[in-house]
């Protein structure tokens, strides 16, 4: 007879003699088995072994000149390693999403410029996200030139993708009305809404800020996504606000002396704070960083005033944010151009037709019934 060995078997007996059978593995608990004997026997040794994982298959050698020993290379240069934290965290998890892509294995020589517009239309309903690859991916390629791994950047003349969305909308006051009366000065939610909305700063500066902030009456920031220095003014309106602040707390949104709050919770609570205040759901804490910025506009800031707060690095991003500001603004200077130019023309004919009028052949022109050219009425604007 043939005794055949199963594996993590323990053999234990008793002090009354009886062998009892123990399930054993190094990373299970060990469990107790029916008798070798016992038609249950087998079902719970099965169901034993189908709690063991499965060993982690052998990592792939990604081989040189590929596309993933790119991404390997890259991330190790001074480029990446330079990154700021949020900004190296998003590159870092579209490289491993990209390495993990069937196109990694190939080699860089083979890469053109369909072959990336076919990675790409894969995100043909995210193009937010089409275009954030293909930035990573310009970035990787050009890096290739650069090392002399391939001649040209198959990047090199596509198109990034329209977008059609805005981004989160900006808040409008009636909104900011609403949270304002339905939390008051006092509580954490109203002091991470006017840290925001009066500072103009983004969730991942604001969880930093404190009364160690303040530096002759302004809040010294430097901008964690950015590295921007700000000294930005304490709007009467967050004065009040902080004036109410535990002074033994590091930060004005820690909850104890030492803490810190993360800027992710304090996304997901202030979602909290502004669904318990009734305000439409379509509008986030970033939302009162653009608030900021079309208040600023509104008063008739420059581009460059606006970014002196908001840190931006480019005044197109400022213009973007203050876009329908200015459409507005723009719209009604020139509508009420028009009005004038329209009153003018009333104006001007009414004064032809009085005796007093000294203009050059003032019967023949009343006569014929000439009217003046629009540049003689915008000059008389």
């Amino acid at each position: 007879m043939i005794a055949v060995r199963l594996k993590f078997i323990q053999r234990h007996k008793g002090r009354d003699g009886k062998v009892r059978l123990y399930f054993r593995h190094p990373t299970l608990p060990r469990q107790k088995l029916p008798d070798a004997d016992s038609p249950e026997f087998w079902a719970a040794y099965q169901a034993a072994l189908g709690q063991i994982k499965p060993p982690d298959p052998p990592k792939r050698e990604r081989g040189k000149g590929t596309f993933a020993r790119l991404c390997d290379d890259w991330m190790r240069t001074a480029a990446y390693l330079s990154l700021r934290g949020p900004t190296q965290r998003t590159y870092s998890n579209i490289i491993i999403r990209m390495r993990k892509e069937p196109f990694a294995d190939s080699q860089l020589s083979n890469f053109e410029a369909k072959h990336i517009r076919g990675i790409l239309k894969g995100f043909s309903s995210r193009p937010a996200m089409a275009n954030r690859w293909l930035s990573i991916l310009g970035i990787l390629f050009r890096y290739a030139v650069e090392e002399e791994m391939i001649p040209a950047d198959p990047t090199m003349g596509i198109r990034r993708m329209k977008e059609k969305a805005q981004g989160s909308r900006t808040w409008t006051e009636d909104e900011i009305a609403q949270y304002e009366a339905h939390w008051p000065v006092g509580t954490r939610a109203r002091m991470a809404f006017a840290l925001m909305l009066y500072t103009g700063q983004r969730r991942s500066d604001v969880v930093r800020m404190g009364q160690g902030s303040i530096n002759e009456g302004l809040i010294s920031v430097v901008q964690q996504k950015t590295g921007t220095h700000l000294l930005i003014p304490i709007h009467p309106s967050l004065a009040e606000v902080i004036a109410l602040a535990p002074e033994d707390h590091k930060t004005w949104l820690g909850n104890t002396l030492q803490g810190v709050a993360s800027a992710a919770s304090l996304g997901n609570q202030f979602r909290e704070w502004a669904n318990a205040a009734g305000v439409a759901s379509d509008i986030s804490g970033h939302g009162l960083r653009k608030a900021a910025a079309r208040r600023l506009a509104e008063a008739g800031c420059t581009t460059h005033q606006i970014a002196a707060i908001t840190g931006h690095k480019t005044l197109s991003e400022v213009e973007r944010y203050t876009r329908a500001v200015d459409q507005r603004k723009l719209a009604q200077e020139a509508m009420e151009r028009m009005a004038a130019v329209k009153r003018n023309a009333k104006f001007y004919k009414d004064a032809r037709k009085s005796p007093d009028f000294c203009g050059p052949d003032r019967d023949v022109e009343v006569r014929a019934g000439i009217e003046p050219t629009y540049a003689d009425l915008q000059s008389a604007t």
